[in-house]
């Protein structure tokens, strides 16, 4: 790792600064030296032990404003005693993925004199927040200054400065070099080619590394799709019975797609580090609140909430409220038909021009408005979500996207099985996706690249005449960075990410028969997703911290699960279309038996190709046995030393 940055803490030792620290401006000074005090003691002080110095600002405002802003950084032998803490697997010598330790650290791979470089910056940043999360409270009863903050021995100082409000935010600094020349490299030249994975990984981390790794994987498996897609659009348009052989594309293609990405992944994991490295011990949110209480694992006081009573939010609250808000989008989807058969007895009385033109105006209106309840439902599922007052991390976020898929799914998707299978109206249910899918495609570019890179601008624009007032002619680029990425929206994750590529993939998958284009559509789309999301990642957003993560989590399982529905919506199609029932022309019962059998075939088969085409690569099982095997005979070999010792002593 390197940096074109530098500052001096009060030791004077010189240093770069990775990740800052925003204090609320009216913090007790008993506090904020409280708080460095913890944060450069010694690790056997309890402390973290890291470099830490305020952000200096001088100039003729400097009265009127003094953020309570603080640099944190290392030294390089605390990030490599930490990269062991965190359990960082970097490359052995002989090619195999190790977790890396101290004492063995010229052993491994690019590991050269001090070790500088040998640490990604986005690693550097992990180890600080992670040492920083670590903080815990020790004979503390309460917060310098602040004697309703209670502290509890053992827990996290920083989540509970910053669930109280004293800690207002914390984000790891952009390196300006490295961004710059990440942007060349990635989005500022338009080219056909594949994305520098390795080089995103390197500077946001492996959580932002897989989702560009599975964008360009769906991407490249959406091209045979949209190749075969374009002659059925161009040659077969009018003819229902030839979707059929496109249905059955469709429904290998998705399987297969699935599979293979769990083998990609793993590849890329393995690559990175992440595919064995355990899972650290989650912390309780910085939101989660209770009565002081026994913990049963960590043997330590600290908050606890009844499971009772959370699972009485959830199902008396939760629940209901999810169904009154999928009902009410059910009642919306109705009217939007309302709408469509104003628009086509129009149409019907004056065909022309503008009435044919007036057609398509229901179904932009209902895109529009899915896209604002979906916005406006993710606030209120965040909420909720919120107050059922889950203890950890992940069991906030599998609730979360629950609900949110859940309804997202009836949402953009109920119209659509309605037309096709109660209305079996096959032209408007081309019509429908075609608008659905193009509106929403046009709202998620401008809602997530246009708009918030139009109101960033506008931020710069004013932090640098505030900067210029306060410094006057002086430069001093670090406090300018520090006050725009301050200044910046938080990216909150690859949550959004997944989700928009969850709904076209279902586009794709449940429909595209009945629309060929809708494969090329998705494309065009997430080619410039790549572009606007890398945009708006570098320079939109603050910085976020690395997730190591070793796949694309409850995603995988979402993805899958709209794989097989799309089993049973494509053989439903199938069943529908004239080419089928003319087999059976007077025996609608036995084809509706054929059909779900077939369908449960197919459903057995891609359960049949899940269990035959493993998700790791069989050179990737055989590193991962053999690291298993050395580290086994390691251990035996420690015990017999240790067992020896312990004899001989005896003997003696």
């Amino acid at each position: 790792m390197q940096s074109s940055l530098s500052v001096s803490d009060s030791d004077g030792s010189s240093f770069a600064p990775l990740v800052v620290l925003e204090l609320a401006e009216n913090t007790e000074a008993e506090a904020i030296t409280w708080l460095l005090n913890r944060i450069k003691d010694k690790q056997q002080n309890g402390g973290a032990e890291l470099l830490v110095e305020q952000l200096q600002v001088s100039g003729q405002d400097e009265q009127k404003r003094s953020p309570k802003v603080f640099l944190v950084g290392s030294t390089w032998q605390r990030l490599l005693s930490g990269a062991e803490d965190v359990g960082l697997f970097k490359e052995f010598y002989d090619g195999t993925m190790r977790g890396f330790t101290y004492a063995n650290r010229e052993s491994f791979k690019d590991f050269e004199g001090d070790g500088d470089g040998f640490l990604s910056i986005a690693e550097c940043q992990y180890i600080i927040k992670h040492e920083l999360d670590t903080l815990r409270a020790k004979g503390e009863k309460y917060v310098p200054g602040y004697p309703k903050v209670k502290l509890y021995p053992g827990k996290s100082v920083i989540r509970r400065l910053q669930s109280k409000g004293i800690l207002v935010q914390v984000f790891p600094l952009h390196d300006k070099e490295e961004l710059k020349r990440l942007s060349f490299s990635w989005y500022r030249k338009i080219k056909l080619s594949y994305q520098p994975l390795d080089d995103i990984r390197h500077y946001f981390g492996e959580g932002l590394g897989l989702y560009f790794g599975f964008l360009e994987y769906f991407t490249f498996a959406l091209v045979p799709m949209a190749f075969i897609g374009i002659p059925y659009y161009l040659f077969a348009w009018e003819d229902y019975d030839r979707y059929v052989l496109f249905a059955v594309f469709n429904l290998l293609w998705s399987t297969v797609f699935l599979e293979v990405w769990k083998r990609c992944s793993a590849q890329l994991a393995y690559r990175w580090g992440t595919l064995s490295r355990k899972k650290a011990f989650e912390e309780p949110r910085p939101g989660f609140h209770g009565v002081l209480g026994f913990n049963p694992v960590t043997g330590r006081e600290e908050p606890v909430y009844p499971n009772t009573k959370r699972q009485l939010r959830i199902y008396l609250v939760s629940v209901p409220f999810v169904l009154l808000c999928l009902y009410l989008s059910l009642h919306v989807m109705m009217i939007y038909f309302d709408m469509e058969n104003w628009a086509l007895s129009i149409y019907d009385e004056d065909p022309n021009f503008w009435t044919s033109v007036l057609l398509f105006i229901p179904s932009i209106i209902y895109a529009v408005v899915i896209e604002l309840m979906n916005l406006l439902y993710r606030y209120a599922a965040e909420f909720l979500t919120h107050w059922e007052n889950h203890r950890l991390e992940s069991s906030f976020q599998n609730h979360l996207v629950l609900k949110v898929l859940v309804f997202n799914f009836v949402n953009c998707f109920a119209s659509l099985f309605y037309i096709a299978f109660v209305m079996q109206d096959m032209v408007l249910l081309r019509q429908s996706l075609a608008t659905l899918l193009i509106t929403s495609q046009i709202l998620n570019q401008v809602m997530e690249a246009f708009l918030p890179y139009w109101l960033q601008r506008r931020r710069n624009k004013k932090v640098h005449k505030r900067v210029k007032r306060m410094m006057g002619d002086k430069e001093l680029p670090l406090v300018e960075q520090i006050q725009l990425e301050s200044d910046m929206n938080t990216y909150l994750g690859t949550f959004d990410d997944y989700l928009e590529q969850f709904l076209l993939f279902g586009y794709v998958s449940l429909f595209s028969c009945v629309y060929p284009l809708a494969a090329l559509l998705v494309v065009l789309n997430n080619v410039t997703e790549v572009y606007s999301d890398a945009f708006k990642i570098c320079h939109v957003f603050k910085r976020p911290f690395s997730e190591p993560t070793s796949d694309i989590g409850v995603w995988q399982l979402a993805f899958e699960t709209m794989s097989a529905i799309a089993v049973v919506t494509n053989c439903a199609l199938i069943g529908l279309s004239p080419q089928v029932k003319a087999y059976f022309p007077e025996a609608e019962t036995q084809l509706i038996l054929t059909v779900v059998a077939v369908e449960h075939i197919i459903l057995a088969f891609k359960f049949v190709l899940a269990f035959v085409i493993p998700d790791v690569p069989k050179h990737i099982q055989i590193k991962l046995a053999k690291l298993e095997f050395e580290s086994l005979e390691a251990l035996k070999k420690k015990v017999s030393t240790y067992t020896g010792c312990i004899l001989l002593g005896l003997y003696d």
